[in-house]
């Protein structure tokens, strides 16, 4: 049989990376396989509903360049493939309906003021009613005289109270579940919409969907589904229930911690194919333990049994890290279109500023990291002269007052202010003076930038800031040791 997946997100807001990872595995798995991968929108909760979501679902696929072969766009025979559309032809209510005549399901007419009434059970940390079956014992003739005076409903799943019921997962195995802990669960809701549950299975059958791919807070209602599967006789999918993704401190990943959903991280500066790589490895991870892929390569070593069970750390670090290494093997144009409107944001001299640019594209791992490190070309920022002292370099506020001293002439003179021909002139000069490179050029780079950290050398900076505004900073640098020294 041929793998179809479906990625199945409600349109709430922006993606959380746990519901992009789950897509990218979906897809991972049906491409791998020469399958099929499936876009469907579940909005069968409109109280939740976003206005402008389903345009966000389809932007971050596009981005992350997850192509879906079917969707609300592209229908193959299968749609509608948004729920809202589905419910309308009337799919959820007849196979309720169906479950109800078999027994496996009941109509349900308990007030609100009822159900209020209810003992409760906390599960997985959320305080739930349970209902007590009252509506099950009710005859035929009472249901329909209750329809018939239009009193409002749902339908109920009718689950065993006694025995087991096992369920199987790739990655977990069979598990067994007692059957006093499946709780009636709500097939139809009042307003007639399906539940989230419900549709869920009518739709992925419907659809012949292979493997279902969730986080694995829904193993608990993995019984319930199969339960379903098995009143209707329908062939139960592959499931495979993926960890819990947390923070660096094991904590469940929240919007606060501000890199949650993939537009906050696309809005941080990393890049979309950085982003898909670092979530892959997110519970996944490889035979040889390589850390960089692009899509291509993900989509043929991709194998799913090979996902973890732990709970994966969502490390803002290795991300940082895979980004850099992105952003260093992008070709330079690409890497200009993105870098130039942050550059002219900082700078509004008329320097080249391409040329700053590109002394960035090694040392940042994420493009907003340009602005702290060519700010200094705009403006010389107030500096301690502490910063000229470096042991490496054997430099101290003497040396480096005496090298700015003796290379401000040679630069006055120099007319050729290119990165070459400077090199050359101070490289004289080193020679000259018997001493190392760094012992020059280190308190040229602190007069120039007033930084410690730089994206670039000394000649490269004097190129860019030209002849008049670099011996501006000398004579600044020269003064602020004079005056420390005394």
């Amino acid at each position: 049989m041929k793998i179809r997946t479906r990625y199945a997100p409600s349109p709430t807001g922006r993606m959380h990376v746990g519901n992009l990872r789950t897509a990218l595995y979906e897809f991972l798995i049906a491409k791998h396989e020469g399958g099929d991968f499936i876009l469907r929108i579940e909005d069968t909760d409109q109280e939740r509903f976003v206005e402008g979501a389903v345009d966000i679902i389809n932007d971050t696929l596009k981005q992350a360049g997850l192509e879906h072969d079917e969707g609300p766009d592209k229908d193959k025979g299968y749609g509608p493939y948004v729920q809202s559309e589905r419910m309308k032809t009337g799919i959820y209510l007849k196979y309720a309906k169906e479950l109800v005549e078999k027994g496996e399901a009941y109509y349900c007419f308990c007030t609100k003021e009822r159900l209020d009434t209810l003992k409760t059970e906390i599960v997985e940390g959320k305080e739930i009613s349970v209902y007590d079956k009252h509506c099950l014992s009710l005859s035929k003739e009472e249901v329909e005289k209750n329809l018939a005076e239009g009193k409002p409903y749902v339908i109920r799943q009718n689950n065993p109270t006694e025995g087991t019921t096992t369920f199987h997962d790739v990655l977990y195995g069979d598990i067994t579940v007692e059957n006093k802990e499946l709780d009636d669960m709500i097939l139809i809701k009042s307003d007639g919409f399906p539940t989230y549950n419900f549709a869920n299975v009518v739709d992925d059958h419907t659809m012949n969907i292979t493997h279902v791919v969730r986080g694995n807070e829904y193993l608990s209602s993995a019984p319930k589904y199969d339960r379903l599967y098995n009143a209707f006789g329908w062939q139960i999918p592959t499931y495979v229930h993926l960890p819990l993704i947390t923070n660096e401190e094991h904590k469940k990943l929240s919007k606060r911690s501000g890199h949650s959903s993939f537009e906050d991280l696309i809005e941080q500066g990393f890049l979309p194919e950085a982003i898909v790589n670092f979530i892959a490895l997110l519970g996944w991870s490889p035979e040889d333990n390589r850390e960089l892929f692009t899509l291509d390569e993900l989509i043929k070593e991709f194998d799913y049994t090979r996902i973890s069970k732990s709970p994966a750390v969502f490390d803002v670090v290795k991300l940082k890290w895979m980004n850099g290494e992105y952003i260093k093997a992008m070709d330079d144009k690409r890497y200009l279109d993105m870098a130039m409107p942050i550059v002219n944001e900082v700078i509004s001299h008329d320097y080249d500023k391409e040329k700053i640019a590109m002394m960035c594209k090694t040392r940042i791992e994420v493009f907003p990291d340009i602005r702290e490190h060519i700010d200094f070309f705009e403006a010389l920022p107030e500096y301690d002269v502490s910063m000229y002292e470096h042991k490496k370099m054997k430099s101290t506020l003497e040396s480096s007052l005496e090298v700015l001293k003796e290379t401000l002439p040679i630069i006055e003179a120099q007319d050729d202010f290119s990165n070459d021909s400077l090199f050359k002139v101070l490289s004289d000069y080193v020679a000259k003076k018997d001493v190392k490179t760094g012992f020059v050029m280190w308190p040229l780079r602190t007069a120039l930038s007033g930084k410690q950290m730089t994206p670039a050398g000394a000649t490269e900076i004097l190129e860019v800031l030209g002849k008049a505004e670099s011996i501006v900073r000398i004579k600044k640098g020269i003064e602020l040791l004079e005056r420390s020294l005394g």
